[in-house]
């Protein structure tokens, strides 16, 4: 579901990858334009890396096996710099919140799996959440967006 939810991106983004520093699939979209310098301090990652990794806008998701801030497998989702009422917002599925400690938003694993529609469910979430980031954060989604499409097959112009 990440790979499909990257298609729908024609600006610079990630590959679906395993992010070393905390163990979890992620997927990145980039807004183009410089970030504020990151202030550092996460934990099991340098201040140097953290510093280039976030050295522009960023709205980025995936999914955490659980531990350290939660206790659960979970879907996130976060943006730096965060826009002014991102934490605020209220994305889709319903199970989905903003956890405070983190500072993204969640989305239990097992609200995924136990859904009727698990694909629709995340896609939700990935979607809306992406959302909150690029409307508050005022992105031109005009020029980076697309339809979903399928993974690794371009889409005609």
């Amino acid at each position: 579901m990440l790979k499909r939810f990257r298609t729908g991106y024609l600006g610079k983004v990630s590959p679906v990858h395993l992010f070393w520093g905390s163990f979890d699939l992620a997927v990145t979209r980039f807004s183009g334009r410089t970030a504020p310098l990151h202030p550092g301090g996460i934990p099991a990652l340098p201040d140097a890396v953290t510093r280039e990794a976030y050295s522009h806008e960023v709205s980025s998701a995936g999914f955490w096996p659980g531990g350290g801030g939660i206790d659960f497998p979970a879907f996130y989702s976060y943006a730096y710099p965060a826009p002014a009422g991102f934490a605020e917002a209220r994305p889709a599925p319903e199970a989905a919140y903003f956890e405070k400690s983190l500072g993204e938003f969640v989305l239990p694993y097992d609200a995924v799996r136990r859904s009727s529609d698990p694909e629709a469910t995340l896609m939700a979430f990935l979607q809306t959440t992406y959302n909150v980031a690029a409307d508050f954060g005022s992105w031109d989604r005009a020029a980076l967006e697309c339809e979903i499409g399928v993974p690794r097959r371009p889409r005609p112009l």
